[in-house]
């Protein structure tokens, strides 16, 4: 029985401003397992996203895609499935506003078109997209980004019932099937997994995180966060740069 479960997120919390995982985070989640306390990643990224963090970081337990897709110790727990039906609104709502839209699963992405947004977007996140605007037809697509930078109402309204959308950069809406969140990922990890009567703990740093901190005991916020997400946390620590990771664990005594 584990003594503690404590969710990272990755952009701007666990990830320096290189997208890496530093060896200081590396060595304190280590201790977290030498401290029975399992570390799960919980991001608006999708899995084949993140493999070389995975692998560096040896966490197998994710919370992905805000919620869209959760697994444990490397199985699947959940997945949704966004419908062909809902996609296609969204793709002529989409089109009526010049946006761009991907298609995100586990496996995989593409993109209905390529502007300026989505280039400087997955440079940054170091990936190569390709245009497949069909790839829903011929996939099971669990999430979506819909490029813009400031209709989060106008779509937030459009979709309400059928979507879930959420700012999780300048550039980008994460959008999930309505209600879907990183708080009913995490409330699937924890009820299926059945750690929910231990003490759990959220790292995070952006609007997307709000929802997490809702569910667990004590949410932290880093210190280059969203002021919002300050707000709610119950301990505010460093940047992401700064130590923040290390000196959030060790402010609830859970590394030395």
């Amino acid at each position: 029985m584990y003594k503690a479960v404590v969710f990272f997120d990755l952009d701007g919390t666990l990830f320096d401003n290189q997208k890496n995982v530093s060896d200081d985070n590396i060595a304190a989640i280590n201790q977290l397992r030498e401290n029975n306390i399992i570390p799960v990643i919980s991001t608006g990224r999708n899995i084949f996203e993140i493999q070389y963090v995975i692998d560096a970081t040896g966490i197998n337990s994710l919370v992905s895609a805000n919620g869209s897709y959760v697994q444990y110790q490397g199985k699947k727990l959940k997945a949704e499935q966004i419908s062909d039906e809902v996609i296609e609104e969204i793709l002529a709502f989409a089109k009526k506003q010049g946006d761009v839209i991907s298609f995100y699963n586990n496996e995989e992405f593409a993109l209905t078109a390529e502007n300026d947004l989505t280039k400087v977007n997955y440079r940054l996140l170091r990936l190569t997209p390709h245009v497949e605007p069909d790839f829903y037809k011929t996939h099971e697509v669990n999430f979506l980004n819909v490029f813009n930078y400031d209709k989060d109402k106008l779509y937030q309204d459009e979709f309400k019932g059928e979507l879930s959308l959420v700012r999780n950069n300048p550039r980008c809406l994460d959008t999930m099937k309505w209600g879907v969140s990183k708080q009913t990922g995490i409330q699937a990890l924890l009820k299926k997994a059945k750690l929910g009567d231990i003490p759990s703990y959220a790292f995070g740093d952006q609007l997307n995180d709000l929802q997490m901190f809702a569910e667990v005991d004590y949410p932290v916020a880093m210190g280059n966060g969203h002021p919002d997400v300050k707000a709610k946390a119950s301990f505010v620590t460093t940047s992401n740069v700064n130590g923040g990771i290390v000196n959030g664990l060790k402010h609830y005594g859970l590394i030395k």
